[in-house]
């Protein structure tokens, strides 16, 4: 099957379009575009590929495709078909999101407000969309208040002058428009001045509310005058309410997106620069690439959200970027912009709307599922032929005069599994030798499980060497030797003593610098092993101090702890003067001290008395 559709994939035009991939059933489980057809469909049937594109490429059974005379076309199609089909391999934003409109009617006597779905061509006005069913309620009740507006059951004109005013009458919140001599076209004004504000013009409405209190008080209308002026103070009180209502008309909109155990796609609203909402949606992990991903989110979301931002900022660079931004300021009936922004004020918005969507994964999903992905991301960094579960790493500490030692950590699912953690003091080395260290303690770990020691039973997945190419070749030579193939990859770090890479014995570096998740992991890997080694080499260094100052009579644990703290190593102590002794324990410590180091008497006749 799959030699077949690499055949007839192999026959398809160099010309951008539009591929469709179907199972055996017909149905369309994933739509893509490609500005070359041939190149795009055939890498899908040969190679490696990620577990999600291997499993939806596993159900393929045929494939069509549409050419178009541009990438802009293709975008607009591949866009038009997902809507039509919704693959189950696309990507997709949830249908049930829910951005509710504000409907008015402004062709009835007395418009009244509803929250809505979704718009309809019905010859009313449609606000919005805002964040959700709950604020948008509360948005219009803040400015009924505010406006003096009716927020009662009753319904006009079929309500007026038949019951007695409500409370909210009685209270000042309302200009009782259920009464026989309220003015309709007071009424009128007011949802006029709501719909200005609910389409993000409370600047204007202010202005406009100004003159008219100007002019009533002009001509002496002051109760008219006292009104306009009620309502500018009501618009002002609004405050921080009013930045609900502007996040429906945000000005910049920065998007976020990360790829965990589940994939976040986050957009953070700002107007004026001061964040306004966040809107963000988890997701199963796509088939796409991140760019991929990000570019088709970016159409979904605001194909379904309506208004769109002036500016929106991407987290990363997108294939048909300029193809995008064309759809988007056609959508909008005006320009609006993407940037990818990379240094400056900008990058801080993108690095904040990545940062919610890291924290919306690491919210949904447990320790033990984002070890898994790191590892199976781990996996296909590295091609491993086996998911990593075990995987053992090895440091040298050399330093000093106190012999060469290497340690040994394990890690299991990505945690670490101490009480197999193994120590090696260096038998065969003379001198400081790194590499002859590394092949003698590799040998010494794996030939014990080769003689069937159940403590060294269990053979790693990878095996990860602190060091680069030679250190990763030495060990390798070391398992070929006993008769074992493992993968085996170098730690190297970077001028900050940071792991910024991992390199074969051939010295072939892979980059993880680019997957924050495996960029981690194997950092934390090298610092434990590190750790470890260096730990066991410091305890047998107190130990060789520890034996040589206990031999000294008079000097017990805490005049060693002293002379320690003030001459940091047995050497120093050995060629200290006596004076220099004194300073730091007892004339009479210091004299047993002086005279073990210095068998012969003190020149100058000194004495414990001087």
């Amino acid at each position: 099957m799959i030699e077949e559709l690499l055949k007839k994939a192999n026959q398809l035009p160099l010309l951008p379009g539009v591929y469709l991939m179907r199972d055996l059933a017909g149905t369309v489980i994933y739509v893509g575009k490609a500005k070359k057809l041939k190149n795009r469909v055939s890498s899908y049937f040969h190679g490696d590929h990620l577990p999600k594109v291997a499993a939806m490429v596993e159900k393929v059974a045929d494939f069509e495709v549409v050419v178009v005379n541009s990438e802009f076309e293709a975008l607009m199609l591949e866009n038009a078909l997902i809507k039509r089909h919704m693959p189950h391999y696309n990507i997709l934003l949830k249908d049930d999101k829910g951005y509710p409109f504000v409907r008015v009617d402004l062709r009835e006597d007395y418009p009244r407000f509803q929250v809505v779905s979704r718009t309809r061509d019905d010859g009313a006005k449609y606000l919005g969309p805002f964040g959700g069913r709950s604020v948008t309620f509360s948005i219009l009740n803040t400015l009924s208040k505010a406006l003096l507006l009716p927020t009662c059951s009753r319904r006009f004109p079929r309500d007026v002058g038949k019951e007695r005013p409500c409370l909210n009458w009685q209270m000042g919140l309302c200009l009782g428009y259920c009464r026989a001599e309220a003015d309709p076209a007071e009424y009128r004004r007011g949802i006029d001045q709501a719909v200005l504000v609910l389409s993000g013009k409370s600047e204007e409405l202010k202005g406009a509310l100004r003159e008219q209190m100007e002019q009533a008080a002009e001509e002496l209308q002051f109760e008219r005058a006292a009104l306009f002026r009620d309502r500018l103070r009501a618009l002002d009180s609004l405050g921080n309410r009013q930045k609900v209502i502007a996040t429906a008309f945000a000005d910049t909109d920065a998007v976020g997106f990360f790829r965990g155990a589940r994939t976040c796609f986050a957009v953070l609203h700002y107007v004026d620069g001061e964040l306004t909402g966040k809107d963000f949606e988890l997701l199963e992990e796509p088939v796409e690439s991140d760019a991929e991903a990000v570019a088709g989110l970016v159409l979904q979301y605001y194909d379904r959200r309506g208004l769109l931002p002036k500016n929106i900022l991407l987290p990363l660079d997108i294939e048909d970027s300029e193809a995008v931004e064309q759809l988007l300021t056609e959508r909008a009936g005006r320009a609006v912009h993407l940037h990818t922004p990379k240094r400056g004020e900008k990058t801080v918005l993108t690095d904040t709307a990545n940062l919610n969507a890291r924290e919306e994964v690491q919210r949904v999903t447990t320790q033990s599922q984002r070890r898994s992905k790191t590892l199976e991301w781990l996996q296909k960094t590295l091609e491993l032929p086996t998911f990593p579960r075990r995987i053992e790493s090895f440091d040298i500490s050399n330093t000093g005069s106190f012999g060469i030692v290497a340690g040994m950590v394990v890690f299991v699912e990505g945690k670490p599994l101490k009480r197999d953690y193994r120590r090696f003091k260096m038998k065969t080395v003379e001198g400081q030798d790194d590499y002859a260290s590394m092949y003698e303690a590799v040998t010494r770990r794996f030939a014990r499980a080769v003689e069937g020691d159940d403590k060294f039973a269990d053979i790693p997945d990878l095996l990860l060497i602190d060091g680069g190419a030679n250190h990763a070749a030495t060990a390798v030579r070391a398992l070929e030797e006993l008769g074992l193939t493992l993968p085996v990859y170098g730690m190297v770090k970077d001028d900050r003593h940071r792991t910024r890479a991992l390199i074969t014995a051939e010295g072939r570096e892979i980059g993880i610098v680019g997957n924050q998740a495996v960029f981690s992991f194997i950092g934390t890997v090298q610092e434990e092993v590190h750790r470890y080694s260096i730990e066991y080499h410091r305890s047998l260094r107190s130990a060789a101090i520890g034996s040589e100052l206990d031999k000294i009579p008079g000097v017990g644990q805490v005049r060693r702890g002293e002379l320690l703290r003030a001459f940091k190593s047995v050497k120093a102590i050995r060629n200290a003067e006596l004076s220099q002794l004194r300073e730091a324990v007892p004339a009479n410590t210091a004299r047993a001290v002086y005279d073990y180091f210095h068998p012969e008497p003190p020149k100058g006749g000194e004495n414990a008395g001087d």
